[in-house]
């Protein structure tokens, strides 16, 4: 049984059934832990399950087609190893904070009671929902999904519709009780005056930092949001009147719907921005039902998993500009279990924040970021989180300086393959025609004159039966 697969299949049940019916476990917790990156450890939650406790929850099991194997599940699991558990902490801006995990200026924090829940399942801080003078009407229905689970999220979703005296009595009281969480007032204004008035109002209510929106891609006022986060000049100017104004920490939130984010990054850098967060959502068009209002369509942001790695993309651009030196990263995009975190955190980000994944799983997930990240941390060895910020930017060249003398073959596991033939299809069709298939064994045969080592073959292999060779220098 594979374990993901069959982990993918639960729905993640408020209130649990199959847990509530088990006497000296938690089932769900464990197929949570598996379905978030957690597999080495989910078996913590199931190590006292009797095959009668886990009997009784599967029965339990809310589902379309079959329960979830619980018992399977069980008996699949390595046997939870006793690990010392390392601490998260990490200075970001100069403020400690007790581990990276933030949520993001969005729809997942919109209200004193949403952030302080948040806070209270383990979050370290919230970057609040965009503040700013102007009123803010928004759309219905504003959201649309690609998939489920998603793949990508659609939200036409502006800055919050609360009035600017109660967003900030909000952010002054989750402050006051909950002096250990860090707060940061994302705010947005359209004219230096609303800028500089807004960031004071955020000092003044206590925040730890304030994060400038320049990014929102979807403002149906010009001049805001992503029209200043294009424009390197407005970025400089609005970064500059803010810092000179406050003692807080400023953090520059760029867009990535520009082809250098480098640009208006760098004249946030000059004009002493303390960090930048990076990416917002990127510009989209979805033609399904969800995306009409009224019947009509419009562009909206792009969000989620397929999101992430165009995130990355822009975060390796700013962290290897030799401009932008000891500046700090927050990194924004696709972030949905401690293993997405991680690529950010390798690439500099000291600190991350979350939005879609919450959106679809809640702020539960935190549970399954931290336990991954510190079980990560205790198998290498690494004391500090801050010894991990950065460690994959070395790895990271041009195209044009990376090796082009040697190849990687793939390599086929006879035992593994089930002779579907679906790599010699890919490879006919979409690669360089270095696999032929035995009719007689169904088995596929390298052409090792033809193959020049894509791996277009390994990636489609649904049994994961391709691996990679030894890297030998290319045929003269």
């Amino acid at each position: 049984m594979k374990l993901h697969e069959e982990a993918a299949r639960c729905l993640l049940c408020h209130d649990a059934p199959c847990t509530a019916v088990c006497a000296k476990g938690d089932p769900a917790r464990a197929v949570r832990a598996i379905r978030f990156g957690n597999t080495e450890i989910a078996g913590r939650w199931l190590a006292d399950c009797s095959d009668q406790d886990l009997e009784r929850a599967e029965a339990a099991c809310i589902h379309y087609d079959r329960p979830i194997r619980l018992r399977e599940i069980a008996a699949a699991l390595p046997a939870p190893q006793a690990v010392a558990q390392p601490s998260l902490e990490i200075d970001f801006c100069g403020i400690r904070c007790e581990n990276p995990f933030f949520l993001a200026s969005s729809a997942v924090c919109t209200n004193y009671e949403m952030v302080a829940r948040a806070f209270e399942a383990g979050w370290a801080g919230v970057f609040y929902k965009t503040i700013c003078l102007q009123e803010i009407r928004e759309v219905s229905p504003r959201f649309d999904a690609v998939g489920k689970p998603f793949a990508g999220f659609r939200n036409m979703e502006q800055l919050s519709e609360n009035p600017v005296e109660v967003d900030f009595e909000y952010l002054s009281r989750l402050k006051k009780n909950y002096p250990s969480k860090i707060v940061v007032a994302s705010i947005m204004g359209q004219s230096e005056e609303d800028w500089i008035k807004l960031a004071k109002m955020a000092e003044e209510a206590g925040c730890d930092a304030v994060e400038l929106n320049f990014s929102c891609p979807q403002m149906r006022e010009s001049g805001m949001g992503s029209d200043v986060g294009q424009d390197p000049e407005l970025v400089t100017f609005f970064t500059a009147y803010v810092k000179r104004n406050v003692s807080i920490p400023v953090l520059a939130k760029m867009t990535p719907n520009i082809a250098h984010i480098s640009q208006p990054a760098m004249g946030a850098y000059f004009a002493g921005a303390d960090a930048i967060s990076a990416i917002n959502t990127i510009k989209s068009v979805t033609l399904g039902d969800g995306s009409e209002v009224s019947g009509f369509q419009t562009g909206s942001g792009y969000s989620g998993r397929a999101v992430k790695p165009i995130a990355l993309r822009h975060i390796l651009a700013m962290a290897k500009n030799p401009m932008m030196k000891n500046i700090e990263f927050s990194g924004i995009g696709g972030i949905e279990t401690w293993r997405d975190a991680l690529e950010f955190i390798q690439l500099g980000c000291a600190n991350v924040q979350v939005c879609t994944a919450v959106m679809e799983y809640g702020y539960r997930i935190i549970d399954d970021m931290i336990a991954g990240l510190q079980n990560y941390m205790a198998v290498r060895g690494v004391s500090s989180l801050s010894e991990l910020v950065g460690e994959r930017l070395p790895f990271f060249k041009l195209p044009s300086d990376l090796d082009r003398e040697t190849v990687v073959y793939p390599l086929f596991d006879k035992n593994k393959c089930i002779g579907c033939g679906r790599c010699v299809i890919s490879c006919a069709d979409g690669g360089h025609q270095a696999l032929e298939f035995d009719a007689e064994a169904r088995r596929p045969r390298l052409l090792g004159a033809k193959c020049v080592g894509c791996h277009l073959c390994r990636l489609v292999c649904p049994a994961d039966a391709i691996g990679l060779s030894k890297r030998v220098p290319k045929r003269k």
